[in-house]
């Protein structure tokens, strides 16, 4: 239960900060998030360990299993905040916590940019758990920096657009597991195009569905720079579908949580 304590004054208009300290604190400190950042960091551990020692993956370059790990740390990253969001209003909801925090004196929107923040902590750990291998895999072929760059814009952006839409998500279902599978089906979805055999991706319908979908923009986005070398500058076209979805999906959580943010699930009458 997250439990906000009074503000007034000049505290009332930085309620947000204040949900958003309670939620770090429910989160990290006897929470999920250390037992799922130290899962994450083994599950690294264990690609990296297989990319550098088994004889069938050794075929890959170091330019793409820094790629690989780095796109592995981004899906990861994003995932987690993904579900953490999910879980931000129906979990509270269906625990009975969520009254009481309603009632207390902190704006709707504040509530949402605070659970928001706190969605993408959980990516934030997952940059930091990631670094160290990205730099170790890619420390003798000097990609090191773009790596961290690129991996930082496009996660980021891809972290925000995913909290936001769990956020959404998790406001107008009153189940807790239905507001985690619907979220889950939702990122399934958007990882499907990538399955999509190389000559179907290539042809112009296929680019354009790449292009538009966040998530394997971001990820071309970030293989461009890594295993072709590209610069910035050249591919800068495949983070226009990530930019405008964390807007657009962050300002329509803020908007849907300042007036719908409710007791019960559904759209508002």
């Amino acid at each position: 239960m997250t439990t906000v304590a009074t503000a007034s004054g000049p505290r009332m208009r930085r309620t947000w900060a204040i949900v958003l300290e309670q939620e770090l604190r429910d989160l990290w400190i006897g929470g999920r998030g250390l037992p799922i950042t130290f899962a994450f960091s083994l599950l690294l551990s264990v690609m990296a360990y297989l990319t550098a020692t088994n004889s069938a993956l050794n075929f890959l370059e170091q330019r793409e299993t820094v790629n690989l790990t780095l796109q592995v740390g981004i899906a990861v990253g994003a995932l987690l905040t993904l579900l953490v969001a999910a879980d931000a209003v129906s979990g509270e909801r269906e625990r009975g916590t969520l009254e009481s925090l309603l009632l207390t004196p902190v704006s709707r929107l504040g509530l949402t940019l605070g659970k928001l923040g706190a969605a993408l902590s959980l990516w934030v750990a997952a940059l930091l758990v990631t670094a160290p291998y990205v730099w170790f895999l890619g420390r003798g072929v000097g990609i090191v920096g773009y790596a961290f760059a690129s991996g930082l814009v496009v996660g980021t952006l891809l972290a925000i657009f995913l909290a936001s839409l769990g956020m959404l998500v998790s406001v107008f279902t009153s189940s807790n597991r239905v507001s985690l599978s619907l979220s889950l089906f939702l990122l399934v979805a958007l990882f499907a195009p990538t399955q999509l055999p190389s000559g179907a991706q290539q042809g112009r319908i296929g680019d354009l569905l790449l292009r538009v979908n966040p998530m394997t923009a971001g990820e071309r986005y970030v293989g461009k720079i890594l295993v072709d070398g590209h610069g910035w500058h050249e591919d800068v076209g495949w983070l226009v579908s990530p930019v405008v979805a964390a807007v657009l999906f962050v300002a329509v959580a803020c908007v849907v949580g300042a007036r719908s943010l409710r007791l019960s699930g559904g759209l508002a009458r």
